[in-house]
């Protein structure tokens, strides 16, 4: 979609997002590739960039990868509700996603992924003998056995409400879109 095609009702709008939600999952150069996921912590909030793998329109899902020492992790056991922030320049988009988060660590989903994951680098990073965040002397790659899957998990986020907002030179524009249904908001 180009800045030029805005569309017109909030149908479209809710169509036209997750049309560019699922390229983005696709598009290594679509800005939605790498929003910011929000996790809740007792004493305030974290966030951090993550990259979006896969998209379920029909379950309105997010997937990502996630090593599963990660800090996110532990919090997202604690506190499931979560934030995924997205900004595309190109659109003039920003999205606000409010998602429920849940974890898999073993079983087909899992084993499917990694499948296809073990023969690229970003492999290693699942790899480590170290969780992330652990201090260390200095970066190394491990290279320990692609077999083994390591601390891979595949983190899921369902979409309870999506915040849209666009800027744009003819008026900026807003909505939201969750179980209440889909309305236009000031922006």
């Amino acid at each position: 979609m180009t800045r030029t095609e805005r569309p017109a009702t909030l149908a479209a709008v809710e169509a036209a997002v997750w049309q560019e939600l699922a390229r983005a999952a696709q598009d290594r150069q679509h800005a939605w590739r790498t929003p910011v996921l929000a996790t809740g912590l007792a004493d305030g909030a974290d966030a951090r960039v993550v990259v979006l793998r896969e998209v379920d329109v029909q379950a309105r899902t997010l997937v990502f990868y996630t090593d599963i020492r990660s800090g996110k992790v532990a919090q997202l056991l604690e506190h499931p509700r979560a934030t995924v922030v997205m900004w595309s320049p190109t659109l003039g988009w920003q999205l606000r996603c409010r998602v429920q988060l849940s974890l898999d660590t073993q079983g087909v989903s899992v084993l499917s992924r990694w499948a296809r994951l073990k023969l690229s680098p970003a492999a290693q990073d699942y790899l480590s003998p170290l969780p992330p965040g652990h201090t260390i002397d200095a970066p190394v790659r491990p290279t320990l056995p692609r077999d083994d899957r390591g601390h891979f998990g595949v983190l899921f986020a369902r979409i309870d409400s999506i915040d849209w907002l666009e800027l744009h030179r003819e008026g900026h524009r807003r909505a939201r879109f969750d179980a209440e249904g889909a309305r236009w908001l000031q922006p």
